[in-house]
């Protein structure tokens, strides 16, 4: 659940680039559909069939963790116009010159 939840908000945000939270999307069903198979005896926890539909999840949180370590957010257009809003006159003048 929280993979859909924070790929979602992530998705529609752009904070990111849009690829990472789609492996969120993505995988979230993957990892709840191996479960479920897990809990219904179809296979086993450790087996083949449960660790190729986790791949996907454990690449979404590997890879977000690495971008948000290395690059960070990407500026939002909704805080970026809050700050300006804030910023005083003068500083915003001397800022576009």
């Amino acid at each position: 659940m929280n993979a859909v939840l924070l790929g979602s908000l992530l998705y529609q945000s752009r904070l990111v680039p849009r690829i990472l939270p789609l492996l969120g999307l993505i995988g979230a069903p993957l990892l709840a559909t191996s479960v479920v198979a897990t809990l219904f005896g179809f296979w086993t926890q450790v087996s083949p069939q449960s660790g190729l539909l986790t791949i996907p999840i454990a690449e979404w949180e590997l890879s977000l963790g690495n971008y948000l370590l290395t690059k960070g957010f990407k500026p939002s257009p909704i805080t970026a116009g809050m700050v300006l809003a804030e910023t005083p006159a003068a500083d915003r003048q001397a800022a576009a010159v």
